[in-house]
């Protein structure tokens, strides 16, 4: 029998937090085949089996949080072998009755603990104390609950000095500095189960196996005064720890600019005429990632890092642009590497299959590194503008407002026949620009914006960059 271990899946991954299992106890499985969905601090990952064969335990229960390298799931050999006797469940080991045989029946496992059941192999055994019981499905009075009582017996309820149990139960039982005969159990030996259940802390109390029905453990919890309080975990805590670390680490300075981006609209409007750009979406986004990409050029230092140990300004040698994506588990920044050396189709392609990824809460953890400058667009909520909080390493972020349609003076000014000022409705945003000061001073920020609104009002300028 093989154990999965919690994998690093992201460069530094300490912990996290299992979400959903695709697999349950007696199903066989294949080398690369999903078994479970985990949630990092960056993002939901789902775990290919590095195994094949049958599951014969799964180690964590749904909504749980475990540090990287604990055992999540047990896989023993193909369907039909025979489950190693410190897995199975105490029905397998209690004393035998009698000689009595009886026809085993068909291959199947009623689930007793996580990961744990009555298995009936394919060849013919002794009938076995308590097998009727054992063999009756357990009571759900919970949806997707299954709730079995557990007797305070301990190991040594029978008076033995030396608990009985086999030696990979002892073994499991010293390496947690459990001594057996405090280990509550239904019968004379201990089973690995037992020491499982009382490493847990569910010694007489009852045992409840949560399926992938069963409610989060993430749920918000509301008191009698009606307050809810909501579990801070994966994706939110990630984000939190970040925002407050960046708030307070680099001295934030935002700059604004409202413009005129009838030009860009108009634009939108052929690049979806164009066959070119059938395949794929196009926005005003698209054409803002693409101004940022060109302005990046003229002012690098908004493509850089601060390195504190080394006391060192790193300019980036490509714009790994990330996108602020808003989904169900929290705010998520996937980047797509190498976007200044895009074609616009390119670049539309791969922003769409940033968002639709993020959307899907499937943007994995190496989608989120690296990234070297940030998009976010809270227009897509009716907001003009905002103050953005830089990405931790990054040192700068646009933020992108609404585009409405507002009032707007256009034409040549001047007094006399010379000049033709008139208010026209135009399609209006704001942008805001947030710099780490210590990488960029005012100069080279306010020149980054200006370069971008220009773009803006008027995209043939991108020939001139």
């Amino acid at each position: 029998m093989s154990e999965f271990r919690l994998p690093d899946v992201g460069e530094g991954l300490t912990e996290a937090e299992v979400l959903t299992w695709h697999v349950a106890v007696g199903d066989v499985v294949e080398v690369n085949q999903v078994i479970v969905d985990i949630e990092t601090a960056k993002s939901v990952v789902e775990l290919p089996s590095p195994f094949a064969g049958e599951v014969t335990a799964l180690l964590v229960r749904e909504g749980t949080t475990v540090p990287v390298g604990t055992p999540i799931i047990a896989i023993g050999g193909p369907t039909g072998a025979v489950v190693p006797d410190d897995a199975r469940d105490l029905t397998d080991e209690r004393p035998v009755e009698d000689d009595a045989e009886e026809p085993a029946a068909q291959d199947k496992r009623e689930p007793v603990l996580v990961g744990y059941g009555v298995r009936t192999a394919s060849t013919r055994r002794r009938r076995r104390k308590g097998d009727e019981q054992a063999s009756a499905p357990l009571a759900a009075p919970n949806a997707g609950v299954a709730t079995v009582e557990r007797p305070a017996r301990s190991g040594s309820a029978t008076g033995d000095v030396r608990a009985l149990a086999k030696p990979p139960v002892r073994k499991l039982a010293k390496d947690h500095g459990v001594d057996l005969t405090t280990v509550p159990c239904d019968g004379p030996v201990v089973t690995r189960a037992d020491v499982e259940a009382f490493i847990a802390g569910r010694r007489s109390e009852p045992v409840t196996v949560p399926t992938s029905t069963s409610p989060a453990a993430r749920a918000p919890v509301r008191s009698a005064e009606g307050d809810t309080r909501i579990p801070v975990k994966g994706v939110r805590k990630a984000t939190a720890q970040a925002m407050v670390s960046s708030a307070f680490t680099a001295p934030h300075v935002t700059e604004w600019v409202t413009l005129d981006v009838t030009a860009t609209m108009e634009l939108v409007e052929r690049l979806k005429a164009d066959r070119r750009f059938r395949e794929v979406k196009v926005s005003p986004t698209l054409v803002v990632a693409k101004a940022v990409c060109l302005a990046l050029a003229r002012t690098p230092e908004l493509n850089a890092s601060w390195d504190e140990e080394a006391q060192e300004i790193v300019l980036k040698g490509s714009v790994n642009l990330g996108v602020a994506a808003a989904t169900d588990r929290g705010l998520v920044v996937p980047n797509i590497p190498g976007a200044d050396r895009m074609s616009l189709v390119e670049l539309a392609q791969a922003l769409g299959d940033l968002t639709a990824t993020a959307r899907a809460g499937r943007t994995q953890p190496a989608q989120m590194s690296g990234g070297t400058f940030t998009i976010t667009n809270v227009g897509v909520f009716g907001v003009d503008a905002g103050t953005p909080i830089l990405n931790p390493g990054e040192t700068g972020i646009l933020c992108v407002g609404q585009i409405d349609r507002r009032p707007w003076v256009v034409g040549t000014p001047g007094g006399g026949a010379g000049g033709d000022e008139r208010i026209e409705p135009r399609w209006v945003t704001t942008l805001a620009v947030s710099f780490d000061h210590r990488v960029v001073d005012g100069q080279q920020g306010s020149q980054f914006l200006a370069d971008v609104a220009a773009l803006l009002r008027d995209p043939a300028l991108a020939l001139t960059f």
